[in-house]
């Protein structure tokens, strides 16, 4: 299955695109400064959506690339990734209580969140941002996961869409100290169909 990394000039792109090649996924790594018509011209199975620096609007292709295939595929937005997909439909971005660049952090996910299936119920997470999206979200996002036991109030950390399979999460699971990343990864690509599930010594 061929996914669509869309990489925000991001250095993280690259280790994120590994993790998902030994998960099963054929992946494309393209710059958002592709315009959209040459991405359509490849039949994706899946879209991932890089960190990156800025804001989501600043992200050249990123939103077109939401608004086009929003409806047809399943999409993963990490980071600034995540915070395009709640932009799109209609959460509010905002400073986080303090920037967190390279700072772990322990999140907590909801009863039943696909990306912590198998999971604790509270797992470590390599967070580089300021912004966060801010709550309450609209009615077709649904909150999947919060900081917890840190200072401040809780933050979101992952939603979903309410129908479609579109998940973000603000924080880097391909980072090295979110041990856990790997295996969230795995979950979205089975959830969505897009690679074989692998085995569980693997993920």
């Amino acid at each position: 299955m061929r996914l669509l990394l869309l990489d925000n000039f991001d250095s993280f792109t690259h280790t994120l695109a590994d993790y998902l090649r030994q998960l099963g996924a054929e992946v494309v790594v393209r710059r958002n400064d592709v315009p959209l018509p040459e991405l359509q011209q490849t039949a994706w199975d899946g879209i991932v959506l890089s960190p990156g620096p800025g804001v989501p609007a600043a992200a050249g292709v990123m939103p077109a690339v939401i608004a086009h295939y929003h409806a047809r595929l399943p999409m993963l937005g990490v980071c600034l990734g995540h915070q395009a997909l709640g932009e799109f439909f209609g959460a509010e971005l905002g400073r986080a209580a303090r920037p967190m660049h390279g700072k772990v952090s322990s999140v907590a996910w909801a009863p039943g969140a696909a990306l912590a299936a198998g999971l604790p119920a509270v797992t470590p997470a390599t967070r580089y941002h300021s912004l966060v999206l801010r709550e309450p979200l609209p009615a077709a996002l649904v909150a999947l996961a919060h900081t917890t036991g840190g200072p401040g109030p809780p933050e979101l950390m992952a939603l979903r869409h309410a129908a479609w399979p579109l998940f973000g999460v603000q924080f880097h699971p391909e980072a090295l100290l979110t041990p856990d990343g790997r295996a969230m990864l795995a979950n979205w690509l089975r959830f969505c169909n897009i690679a074989k599930p692998v085995p569980s010594a693997a993920g």
